[in-house]
């Protein structure tokens, strides 16, 4: 199906941001016309210039609104929160085997449900890494499908990529020796779901490259390739994944050093950091993304930085389950490029990426009266070009410029300033410190008007809503609370690997994290 492109028309904004300039500043205008054709902005200037002689084009906008470039979530996985399903907050590792037990959305519905709440809050473009693939590989392309489909319905940008392991999912031991130790009942029930961590990876491999084939030639959609954190890698997978990526010049995103448990095992493992493991096997590059990097060292922030790999930071995510906080300045300083990503979820268990941006701002204040600090326009930037760079879209999409995507954000300068601010104030601070998604009021994805009035156009947003709400308010299965009281266990025996044959796991200042003194 042909990529949709809106109408060529016109929109007006009393303020316009269009992006970073070379010194890191927001290259900001006045009341400006934007001028789109066949899905980009053809050009940029007064609304008299622009609108002379085009009377016959439609015209959306007004004086009263600030224009800004679309926003990008760069790691966001499915839409039903954990949190909604049931699955309360512990660190990483005691988490994720509880997913086993939620009850699950169709997947078009779940990439519905969360593409609502981004779409809604100014997000026009994600990367959606899928948590795995079935076992089955005849399931794999229909799932994809879904995934994409949905996101073409209601009209998002997309890359997509699936997490790949084939080595120690449930703990930092081989699975082999850790189901060992199960009582057999745990056993049975649990080893049914390690069958994809046996896929070849070179079967994963074949998979990329059809689909990436399939979607060729599409504005809206990038393939990529996820390999899971180091200890779920082997180093065979690794270079055949980042070598596949490189020979067709597609992103990679990789999770990497989300919790200290992570960072240990690498030392123990290698006998180096991850991000030096991995410059070792020839993996890293510009078109690489590590995912968190909460744990990175000096020297990984190097390499990470002389590489050109980006680094997405999920706040929210290290808070809300005592992962860590990634050393954003610390790259910053070295030059390097930082993305946001909402992941499963943000502070408010929703994907807002105007609340995720607040957060990143006060986060890496730091102390110190004359540190190098991300201001508004840096921390807009992580969330649009930067982002969109990650994703796969760069140099296409995260700009408000002539030949750049016509995704545009239309904010509401009266619900920002409620009821006044101060002219001084800079627009890209109104818009970091007070936008939110109530100020959203229109978004254009290639020019298409997709969210009007800070609803969505493209689907009935309610009857989504009343459908899923009509699925997760069914009565609990007895198969549904077997998986449950299963689960339970499973998290108490993992508790008891963790503590018996895991690392060192003494309480660190959050700030300072591996850098610390």
């Amino acid at each position: 199906m042909p990529d949709a492109i809106g109408p060529d028309l016109i929109v007006e904004a009393g303020h316009v941001l269009r992006g970073l300039s070379p010194s890191g500043a927001m290259v900001t205008e006045g009341p400006s016309a934007l001028r789109i054709e066949a899905g980009r902005i053809a050009e940029i200037g007064p609304v008299e210039t622009v609108t002379a002689g085009r009377e016959n084009l439609p015209r959306i906008g007004g004086p009263g609104l600030i224009a800004m470039p679309g926003l990008v979530n760069g790691h966001h996985h499915f839409g039903l929160t954990p949190l909604m399903a049931g699955v309360p907050f512990a660190p990483l590792e005691l988490w994720l085997p509880r997913f086993r037990a939620m009850r699950t959305l169709p997947p078009r519905l779940d990439t519905l449900y969360s593409a609502i709440e981004m779409l809604e809050s100014g997000t026009t473009a994600v990367h959606h890494i899928h948590s795995g693939l079935p076992a089955d590989p005849d399931a794999w392309e229909p799932l994809s499908d879904a995934v994409l489909g949905a996101y073409g319905e209601i009209g998002m940008r997309a890359a997509f990529s699936w997490m790949m392991r084939d080595r120690n999912v449930l703990a930092y031991a081989p699975d082999a020796e850790v189901l060992g130790r199960m009582p057999a009942d745990l056993r049975a029930w649990v080893e049914p779901g390690l069958a994809p961590s046996r896929t070849p990876i070179r079967d994963y491999m074949a998979f990329f490259r059809r689909l990436r084939a399939k979607h060729a030639g599409s504005d809206r959609v990038r393939i990529g390739l996820a390999p899971a954190n180091l200890h779920w890698m082997s180093d065979a997978a690794l270079v055949e994944s980042f070598g596949t990526a490189a020979e067709v010049g597609a992103p990679v995103h990789m999770h990497l050093l989300e919790t200290r448990r992570q960072a240990e095992f690498a030392r123990a493992a290698t006998g180096r950091g991850a991000v030096e493991h991995l410059h070792a096997l020839g993996c890293l590059g510009p078109n690489v993304t590590l995912g968190h990097g909460n744990w990175m060292t000096e020297a990984e922030l190097d390499l990470a930085a002389e590489c050109g790999c980006i680094l997405c930071h999920n706040a929210s995510s290290g808070l809300r389950l005592g992962s860590g906080i990634a050393p954003v300045n610390a790259l910053r300083a070295r030059g390097g490029r930082v993305a946001l990503g909402i992941d499963q979820s943000n502070l408010a268990d929703d994907r807002d990426m105007t609340l995720e941006m607040k957060l990143v701002w006060a986060l890496h204040r730091e102390t110190g009266m004359f540190l190098d600090r991300p201001d508004a326009a840096a921390v807009l930037g992580m969330a649009t070009e930067h982002g969109a760079a990650s994703a796969g879209f760069g140099g296409f999409a995260g700009r408000l410029d002539p030949g750049w995507a016509a995704d545009i954000v239309l904010m509401s300068e009266a619900r920002i300033a409620r009821p006044r601010i101060h002219p001084r104030t800079p627009i890209a601070e109104q818009v970091l410190h007070r936008g939110a998604r109530e100020a959203v009021d229109t978004v254009l994805v290639g020019g298409e008007v997709v969210v009007s009035g800070g609803r969505v156009t493209r689907i009935d947003r309610d009857a989504a809503m009343a459908e899923i709400d009509a699925i997760l308010a069914a009565p609990e299965t007895e198969a549904e609370t077997h998986a449950w009281r299963m689960a339970d266990w499973l998290v108490a025996h993992l508790e008891g690997e963790h503590r018996a044959h895991g690392f060192p796991d003494d309480a660190r200042r959050y700030r300072v994290n591996a850098l610390g003194g």
